[in-house]
């Protein structure tokens, strides 16, 4: 996908500039540990989000997304963003972050073109806020270096548009390239790009159930974290490991369910990673499973739909694990497949779900 010229010339009467773009991601491992200071394993996938720009000489935005129909260009001024609830506010954010910083930068008509869908646990906001930043950085040569971006992006996500969201969706969408997982310590930002063995063949799944992180859902579950890590006396549960889960299990419910998976997941990434290395993927499909099984019964973030198909995936010969990928309550599954099987699993398992679910559901990856 590339930006429409000729929309961009009819929309604001003159040429792009520049355009740029960042890939959505999937995560492989490592759910809701992020905003926990753990670990987390993600890659990136083929569908991205792309920004082209004509800078301004004043000090306007006017912002168009080909997603949106009927809409004439949203328009604001620098330093006067003001939240709306829609997908503007991830522009707005951006802009508002950089002024806050004392950035050098002046107004821009921005047209946005994406693939990565939105509500599929796939990182459309943050693939968003990073091409955004991207363009902007290229403009007028901001300096900005790839994990300083990473790190606007997610504080505008966080204080402007409201989503309590951890550093790893901004992160990999800024830093990974096709065929790489990024190793990651939320706590630290050290990170190590993993190329992926050619027999790791994943196939992505969306449910056809769309979430949104500023929803009160995901809001609740951050929150049960602080107050069980405040009752355990930690800074983070990153600082627990599984010694510590007897007395966890003691806090009230749900709080010991809460941490137990956020614990095991860290462990499970670590075990992944070396799996990876190894060229283990039994052991890594073995991971998936138990990983998904943790979301779903201990810090209850999957529905039935994501459930049922992780089973249906479970039952195909040709898949070695499955999981529900990114923040849950709807959104996809990710499954990592046998080689050479990546297709025709996913064709099955979407005709199976759409059947069984009476929903629509949609193969993102292969």
């Amino acid at each position: 996908m590339t930006i429409d010229r000729d929309r961009f010339v009819a929309l604001f009467e003159r040429q792009p500039e520049l355009e740029v773009s960042a890939p959505g991601r999937v995560n492989l491992i490592g759910e809701h540990t992020d905003y926990n200071e753990g670990f987390v394993l993600p890659t990136v996938i083929p569908q991205r989000t792309h920004v082209a720009l004509a800078a301004r000489s004043d000090r306007v935005v006017r912002a168009f997304s080909a997603q949106v129909d009927g809409q004439a260009p949203f328009e604001y001024r620098l330093g006067a963003e003001q939240p709306r609830r829609d997908w503007t506010d991830y522009v707005q954010g951006v802009t508002q972050v950089l002024g806050e910083e004392r950035f050098i930068f002046g107004g821009a008509d921005l047209f946005i073109e994406s693939s990565v869908p939105v509500g599929s646990g796939l990182s459309s906001s943050a693939a968003l806020q990073v091409a955004v930043l991207r363009a902007f950085r290229q403009a007028y040569s901001l300096p900005l270096d790839d994990v300083a971006l990473a790190r606007l992006a997610k504080r505008a996500e966080n204080d402007f548009v409201g989503a309590p969201v951890g550093i790893m969706d901004q992160m990999v969408c800024s830093l990974a390239s096709d065929r790489q997982a990024l190793f990651l310590d939320a706590r630290t930002l050290e990170y190590r790009l993993l190329t992926l063995p050619p027999e790791v063949e994943l196939a992505v799944i969306n449910s056809g159930v769309a979430h949104q992180h500023s929803a009160g859902d995901y809001r609740t579950r951050r929150a049960e974290c602080e107050r069980a890590a405040a009752a355990l006396g930690v800074p983070a549960l990153r600082d627990l490991t599984p010694a510590d889960l007897p007395r966890a299990m003691a806090l009230p419910e749900p709080l010991g369910r809460r941490v137990r998976h956020v614990v095991t997941e860290d462990e499970r990434v670590l075990q992944a990673v070396a799996a990876i290395e190894r060229g283990d993927l039994a052991e890594l499909g073995r991971l998936f499973y138990a990983s998904h099984a943790s979301m779903r019964d201990d810090y209850e973030v999957s529905v039935r739909e994501t459930d049922l198909l992780v089973e249906l995936a479970r039952a195909e010969d040709g898949v070695q694990g499955a999981r529900l990928t990114g923040g849950g309550f709807g959104g996809s599954i990710v499954i990592l497949a046998k080689p050479g099987k990546s297709r025709e699993v996913a064709a099955r398992v979407k005709a199976a779900y759409d059947r069984q679910s009476g929903r629509v559901s949609t193969v993102l990856v292969p």
